[in-house]
């Protein structure tokens, strides 16, 4: 579990929120799994509509132009996004996410991580919090408003109920290049020494070691 700071700008986030006042929502049971539906209770913005595609690409392209973001999820294919509001007591029980979603193209996709982008200033609104089994107990996410969270997708967790104001996010699912979660971090790790070593022999080792274990472990 990780978390991407200022993935949205303020002018980002007004531009999508602004976006999102104009926008149809619908009830989310709509997009859930059969187990899901039963513990799911909040509104979406329908991804039949222009105006919400247009959002997701734009939230999309922020997400990919992060530093962190390609060498940390190596994207293959991509989910829809889809944008959640929740007041009024709503929340999202305990659930998993399914392990095959449909991508951007229609077709199946596996889903290796998942991610939450708050759009909501924490200061605005109670409860609301995105809660991730762990190995420990559960763990409390209520971000910044830009900020995300990624996470290995088959985790259990929860929306607690927002008890004042109103919170909003984006979330969606991606199929990695590289489907183990250890051999991600694995060249994670190797990205961020690569990040901290001079121009030089060193370097193009850490290139070379690199490109090598993405050929012995890339799906294409």
């Amino acid at each position: 579990m990780i978390v991407l700071s200022d993935v949205l700008s303020p002018d980002d986030l007004e531009r999508v929120r602004t976006g999102l006042d104009k926008a149809p929502f619908r009830d989310g049971k709509a997009t859930a799994g059969s187990a899901a539906r039963k513990v799911k209770d909040n509104l979406q913005a329908r991804g039949d509509d222009a105006t919400v595609q247009a959002l997701a690409r734009f939230v999309r392209d922020a997400l990919e132009r992060h530093p962190v973001f390609h060498p940390l999820v190596r994207p293959a294919r991509w989910s829809n996004l889809i944008f959640s509001r929740y007041s009024g007591g709503q929340q999202y029980g305990l659930h998993t996410d399914d392990a095959a979603m449909r991508g951007e193209d229609g077709e199946r996709m596996r889903t290796d991580l998942s991610f939450t982008l708050f759009l909501s200033d924490p200061e605005t609104y109670e409860g609301g919090a995105l809660l991730l089994d762990d190995l420990d107990g559960e763990r409390e996410f209520r971000l910044a408003a830009g900020s995300a969270v990624i996470y290995q997708t088959g985790r259990l967790h929860r929306v607690t109920p927002v008890t004042s104001g109103e919170r909003t996010a984006a979330v969606g699912w991606i199929q990695s290049l590289v489907r183990r979660q250890d051999q991600r971090e694995i060249l994670f790790d190797l990205e961020r020494v690569r990040w901290s070593t001079p121009e030089g022999e060193a370097r193009l080792l850490a290139d070379k070691t690199i490109g090598n274990l993405l050929r012995m472990w890339a799906e294409t």
